[in-house]
């Protein structure tokens, strides 16, 4: 293990080196081990899983007492990287384009620093360390969960943070109660009868139903769900037809449904079903509906929000904490926060004098690496803070 004094470049180049070889959901397997080599050169016990990827490390304290987690995620994504950097993904079409990369730098920066301060030798409890696969895909979490991470010993509470390329490196984002929104994915196939273009009449259109019913998605939002709620509906992906003079035979649709509130997310997935049904019946045709549950909504416990708030003040000051509105975006991290206490933060990561200003899931993602150093104050902070 390299000096103190050489701990930023370390980290950065641990960073650098997850970035070089990303992996896609539970497809982590040199990811996973190179997590564990690490952990256990700390002496930190390690965990790892005969039939996932993802690895958990474990550091007992001195006495019996509250367990603390910190989770990060490791999975990269299914880009091809546009960046020209030294570190640049080596492996086509696949790319750390959320920063997982980062995530997990500052989780093993995190153990070392908690190993090197002998922190836990003081301390009642013992201290996780959740290296979980899969979050793009919202199945890692519970696949973890399933394999008992939050027991022996049970975790009384759970942290994490993620990057925010929005924020600039220096500051933090912080979450009110209500952090990030439910993410589910949803599939509708229109199925006509084909016929040729220019005898509309003799066929079934899935297509004129599937524009129909695209329009009619939009009144979800803005005449089901309250003004004050916020909700998304969107349609990301459309597949018909293969020449312009056939009409085809069905029309698949597959989009996302965002919500803060359970209610709001359980009527949208009622109004989906209708408007749908609705819509066949008026143009004559059938159809198919298919949910994929993704992950609940993330509401932040009071606690320890207020625990994360204490420490991003004593590590960057009250001036560089943002207050963060919560996000649309979907979070795996979600499954904890069912089980336990739980909160997240934003990590800013951005830079526009260093072109550091794109967002996550671009081709062109990218982040200030001062951030890795200060994501690690942060979570060893937080610990001391709890064992304290």
């Amino acid at each position: 293990m390299p000096k103190v004094d050489d701990f930023p470049k370390w980290l950065v180049n641990l960073r650098r080196m997850f970035h070089m070889y990303p992996e896609l959901s539970f497809q982590e397997h040199e990811t996973t081990q190179r997590i564990a080599s690490a952990l256990k050169e700390l002496c930190v016990e390690v965990t790892t899983f005969p039939d996932i990827t993802g690895v958990v490390g474990l550091l007992r304290g001195a006495e019996s007492g509250p367990t603390m987690a910190l989770r990060s995620d490791m999975d990269a994504l299914p880009l091809q990287e546009l960046n020209e950097v030294p570190y640049k993904s080596t492996r086509d079409g696949i790319m750390h384009a959320c920063g997982h990369d980062a995530h997990m730098a500052i989780l093993l920066g995190t153990a070392r620093k908690v190993v090197e301060s002998d922190l836990m030798s003081r301390a009642k409890g013992n201290l996780k360390f959740i290296f979980q696969p899969a979050e793009e895909i919202l199945g890692g979490a519970k696949a973890l969960i399933e394999r008992r991470v939050l027991d022996d010993p049970p975790v009384g509470c759970i942290a994490s943070l993620h990057v925010g390329p929005h924020i600039p490196a220096g500051k933090i984002g912080l979450y009110g109660e209500q952090a990030y929104a439910s993410a589910d994915a949803f599939e509708i196939v229109f199925i006509g009868s084909g016929t040729h273009g220019a005898r509309p009449d003799e066929g079934r259109d899935p297509i004129t139903a599937s524009a129909y019913f695209i329009t009619a998605l939009q009144t979800i939002v803005s005449r089901n769900i309250k003004p004050i709620h916020a909700a998304v509906v969107s349609i990301g992906k459309i597949h018909a037809g293969r020449l312009p003079n056939i009409i085809p035979e069905k029309v698949i649709l597959e989009g996302t449904l965002r919500s803060l509130v359970q209610e709001n997310r359980l009527k949208m997935i009622e109004r989906l079903k209708e408007i749908a049904t609705g819509i066949s019946e008026a143009f004559q045709v059938s159809h198919k509906f298919k949910l994929r549950e993704g992950s609940p909504s993330i509401k932040n416990d009071p606690q320890l929000a207020r625990a994360f708030r204490r420490v991003a003040e004593k590590v960057l000051g009250k001036d560089n904490i943002i207050e963060e509105p919560p996000t649309m975006g979907g979070e795996d991290f979600a499954f904890y926060a069912q089980r336990c206490p739980a909160a997240i933060v934003r990590l800013g990561c951005g830079n526009p004098e260093k072109g550091i200003v794109h967002p996550l899931h671009s081709p062109r993602f990218d982040l200030d690496e001062r951030a890795l150093p200060i994501g690690v104050d942060l979570f060893f902070e937080l610990v001391r803070d709890f064992f304290t």
